[in-house]
């Protein structure tokens, strides 16, 4: 069974950047309607293209299945796709914990999330000094949540209230 266990944070500095091991460029679409049952989602890497069933379990835990599909396969269903979201992906390794960080672009620029993936929920983890407030289960900030409502179109009201919490 292939689970994902991982935490999530808004990022508020740079100094991360001196961590990066890897960077990628990342498309992805989303075939879904809801968060609620099922996720489809497709991704390009720039090499290849994955599809995703993701679907949430409890807490920070996932069910993810994900498949390489042809090159040809993937081109045609993100065409048809039109709500993706764009991001670079920057892998660090901080005190020997691995960390992605992915800087948002277009519609969900300037949005910077960090996510660490743990081997189960109850694993500590410490803050690198970049980390900003924890963002795991808020559903905007979830990939399938700002393919459909970009950062740049959330209200301020909104943005005012997520700084507070």
């Amino acid at each position: 069974m292939a689970l994902e266990i991982e935490r999530r944070f808004l990022v508020k500095k740079d100094n991360w950047k001196k961590f990066i091991t890897k960077k990628i460029f990342i498309e992805q679409g989303y075939l879904s309607k809801s968060l609620d049952d099922w996720i489809i989602r497709i991704r390009f890497t720039g090499k290849d293209y994955k599809i995703a069933l993701k679907k949430h379990i409890e807490s920070f835990t996932n069910f993810e299945f994900e498949y390489s599909i042809p090159r040809k396969d993937g081109e045609i269903i993100m065409s048809n796709l039109s709500n993706k979201i764009t991001k670079e992906r920057f892998f660090l390794e901080v005190e020997n914990k691995f960390w992605i960080i992915d800087c948002f672009k277009e519609k969900n620029y300037p949005l910077e999330i960090a996510e660490i993936e743990l081997s189960n929920e109850k694993e500590n983890v410490t803050l690198p000094s970049f980390i900003a407030q924890e963002i795991t289960g808020v559903k905007h900030y979830s990939n399938f949540s700002l393919a459909n409502k970009p950062f740049s179109q959330w209200e301020e009201d909104y943005l005012t209230t997520l700084k507070r919490n």
